[in-house]
């Protein structure tokens, strides 16, 4: 089932509309979607290594567009929409000692979410409902999506044979170290709430 989902995603990042599936993905993913964009990304790079660098653009500025998306959902309808996001993720414990401590170091949670594997739309959400400076979300989302994704990007483009021999090798391993990541991250999340 693995092989067929990754050949998939090789098959999909030949289409003629990938890069607007991988734009939405990336959208979502910074607001409400569970999965990160990294999911597409790469088997994206790895089939269009001439284009690694427009790839991880779209990744990036749709990713930032998205967490803006997130802060709103925060800032204007906190109560509606983005307490349940977080209610539905569980971190809605203790987020008011959060929220005191959160804008002391926003700028930084921003950064270490947009890079790691840590829920980023947490992060995006959390960001409106604590009214962070705008302007520093955005540049620290800027910053942080952008090194990771094209981090992600030059990897693969120069390593890209490599790289993909190695992932079709070890798909198995790969995605169960992917998932343990990710519940890290959300395990992670819980603790700091």
């Amino acid at each position: 089932m693995l092989s067929k989902f990754y050949y998939w995603t090789l098959a999909l990042a030949r289409q003629k509309h990938a890069l607007l599936v991988l734009a939405l993905i990336a959208f979502i993913e910074s607001s409400i979607f569970p999965i990160p964009p990294d999911i597409l990304l790469i088997p994206m790079v790895l089939a269009l290594r001439d284009r690694a660098w427009l790839v991880a653009g779209i990744c990036t500025i749709f990713s930032v567009v998205g967490g803006i998306f997130g802060y709103g959902i925060g800032f204007f309808m906190y109560e509606q929409i983005g307490k349940p996001i977080l209610e539905f993720y569980n971190y809605g414990k203790n987020f008011a000692e959060f929220q005191t401590r959160y804008n002391q170091w926003g700028a930084w949670a921003v950064f270490f979410a947009g890079i790691t594997p840590f829920p980023y739309k947490v992060i995006t959400i959390l960001s409106g409902v604590t009214s962070l400076n705008l302007p520093i979300f955005i540049i620290s989302s800027v910053l942080a999506r952008g090194i990771r994704f094209f981090i992600i990007a030059a990897l693969l483009w120069k390593y890209g044979e490599a790289i993909r021999a190695f992932i079709e090798r070890r798909l198995g391993l790969l995605f169960t170290l992917f998932f343990v990541i990710l519940a890290g991250g959300f395990i992670l999340v819980k603790y700091l709430l």
